[in-house]
């Protein structure tokens, strides 16, 4: 399979296995796009992680799909698909992990951008080098850089496609953390693991609030973080956490 799936200690894991460049086809984006989908549905997930098999997490889109495109109309179809299940990724109820090593590349860069937190070994490149090409990124990349990275660095790295340090990365706010070499899975691992201990009603009410936080006025998502708020105080997890604190003890929530 070009993209393998399991579930351990409630932390689903998805690896794309293109090795060495994985390379994203549109049948694996596809493919990411149903696991992911999966375990959204799946409550013995709680969060997922996505990284990459061999020397790259992900080089790039496939080229090679390119030369088998007619016109541009097919080609737009193509971003379409990929922009699907990108954004399917962004709106996930449940965190979504990039762990990144060696290359995080063009259509690479843009999927680990769809996630909601991302790592980065230190050896890791990440660009967008579509101009290089006489192209443009089709996966929402001119969308996504500018928010996380700001305009001026976003254009910066578009204009010129040149790829940048995980270092770098981590000061202009694309990625959370640069981490050693070799120990990016370990550090998702983690994260991951921190995640997975929160109440699910929790983490899905801040993955909900957040996304509304991107789009609506800032009265209109202070009045949902309120009625949310209020919502959490009800649920028994809220209960177990509070008396867990008094009693200074860890919490046994029931999700």
């Amino acid at each position: 399979m070009s993209v393998r799936h399991e579930t351990k200690n409630r932390i689903g894991w998805i690896t794309l296995d293109t090795p060495p460049a994985n390379a994203l086809s549109h049948s694996m984006i596809q493919d990411i796009g149903r696991i992911v989908e999966a375990m959204n549905e799946d409550d013995d997930v709680r969060v997922m992680v996505i990284h990459g098999e061999g020397r790259f997490f992900a080089a790039g889109a496939d080229i090679k799909e390119f030369t088998e495109v007619k016109n541009g109309s097919e080609f737009s179809d193509l971003a379409r698909d990929g922009q699907r299940v990108f954004r399917q990724i962004e709106t996930s109820g449940k965190p979504v992990i990039a762990a990144m090593h060696g290359a995080a590349l063009g259509g690479g860069l843009e999927l680990a951008m769809a996630c909601h937190l991302r790592l980065a070994d230190e050896k890791t490149k990440l660009g967008l080098p579509e101009l290089s090409l006489g192209l443009i990124p089709g996966f929402a990349g001119t969308q996504r850089l500018p928010k996380l990275a700001g305009r001026a660095k976003a254009m910066e790295m578009l204009f010129t496609a040149e790829p940048i340090t995980a270092a770098e990365a981590e000061s202009i706010g694309l990625i959370n953390r640069a981490v050693p070499e070799g120990t990016c899975l370990a550090e998702a691992e983690k994260l991951a693991e921190a995640i997975r201990y929160k109440g699910a009603s929790v983490v899905q009410s801040i993955m909900m609030l957040m996304q509304h936080a991107e789009t609506d006025p800032i009265e209109r998502g202070q009045d949902k973080e309120a009625v949310q708020f209020g919502d959490a105080f009800e649920h028994p997890d809220a209960q177990e956490g509070i008396q867990a604190f008094l009693e200074k003890r860890s919490p046994s929530f029931r999700e």
